[in-house]
């Protein structure tokens, strides 16, 4: 797909924009003041496949936290800033990678231009958030409400006033909890500015709805080449967001598919227990090393597509009554008990990984 240009911005040793691949970001929901705690999930993150992680930074003690554990991270740190500009300015000098903060929300122009002055010194991005539920009155007045017109307007006021300031190191966000309106929000805002985009639902929900909203959401935009960076947002633990997020960019070619686990829906023909299969399997699969050559697995309920699935995978299964068949690159190579299945796959799988997983 042709991917819309936009200029390259750099969080630490993160490009972001200017043809880079899309990156995976996800924020903490620890408390900052909390070191151990913070880095400890942001160490988690990072194993799941995280690249780039935001932090909130409620008061000056989260903001005082913000040089051990910018220190620490494997990811560079973002700081969100509401509000405050002392807070922006703290969060600059304790070493952060990048700011998400709202110029037009922390005061008067002399605040900006100070927080301006200190981003430009240590080459730190500022990301603009637009969130739909909470536009200014004065855009909801005008505009009768949430619209994506009044998040564009807003994005371009923000951008105006660090432009004016001559900054233009800015990433940009338009969440909505509402899929239709921010799909519009985006479009809009990709066909007037170049600056690379952060895509989002924000608010989605739990692991459900929040993993069909951020598919269909931010999968639509990615497929439009609108995109340079994303995030799942799911209520609770940040590290469940990072498998969809990728899951979503390999589903659309964006990222490398090392792994492909196929397996089919089931019917009145299985006979083994495939669902239990199919989920001890995928979990195995979501805990890989990064691989040099691509990971192909077919989990069947029987012999109707079994074989010819198996044929296009690395290994797989076939199941029958209380049995199944072992294939390796389309030939049989084993007929068991059902109860000796996954542990002969699993077999497999370690063995693929012991030669073909990427020494560090």
């Amino acid at each position: 797909m042709q991917r819309k240009k936009t200029k390259p911005v750099q969080v630490g040793p993160v490009l972001i924009g200017g043809g880079a691949s899309i990156v995976v970001q996800s924020m903490t929901n620890t408390d900052t003041r909390d070191v151990t705690k913070t880095l400890t999930q942001i160490r988690a993150l990072a194993t799941a496949g995280c690249e780039v992680v935001r932090l909130a930074v409620l008061d000056e003690d989260s903001a005082g936290a913000l040089k051990e554990i910018a220190t620490a991270s494997p990811l560079p740190v973002i700081a969100d800033i509401h509000f405050d500009y002392r807070l922006a300015l703290r969060a600059v000098e304790q070493g952060i990678h990048g700011l998400r903060l709202n110029p037009g929300n922390i005061g008067a122009r002399w605040k900006v231009q100070e927080v301006v002055r200190a981003v430009k010194e240590q080459r730190i991005p500022i990301r603009i958030g637009v969130n739909a539920g909470s536009l200014d009155k004065e855009l909801l007045e005008k505009y009768g409400g949430p619209t994506a017109e009044g998040m564009v307007e807003s994005a371009l006021g923000h951008i105006r006033l660090l432009e004016d300031e001559g900054y233009d190191k800015i990433k940009v966000s338009l969440k909505a909890s509402s899929v239709p309106l921010m799909l519009e929000a985006y479009r809009k805002m990709a066909e007037v500015t170049d600056y690379p985009l952060h895509l989002g639902v924000t608010e989605a929900g739990t692991v459900r709805s929040g993993m069909v909203k951020s598919a269909i959401g931010i999968g639509a935009l990615l497929s439009e080449g609108i995109g340079d960076t994303i995030r799942v947002s799911l209520t609770g633990d940040p590290v469940r967001e990072i498998p969809i997020a990728l899951e979503i960019l390999r589903v659309l070619g964006l990222r490398q598919q090392d792994v492909d686990l196929i397996s089919c829906p089931t019917c009145g023909r299985t006979q083994v227990d495939l669902a239990i299969l199919a989920e001890k399997i995928d979990e195995r699969l979501l805990q890989l090393p990064p691989l040099d050559k691509p990971l192909k697995v077919a989990v069947m309920g029987c012999a109707v597509n079994g074989p010819g699935e198996a044929r296009e995978a690395d290994f797989g299964i076939a199941g029958g009554k209380g049995m199944g068949i072992l294939f390796r690159k389309g030939e049989i190579v084993a007929k068991l008990p059902e109860d000796e299945l996954l542990p002969a796959l699993l077999h497999e799988i370690e063995e693929y990984v012991r030669v073909h997983g990427k020494v560090n």
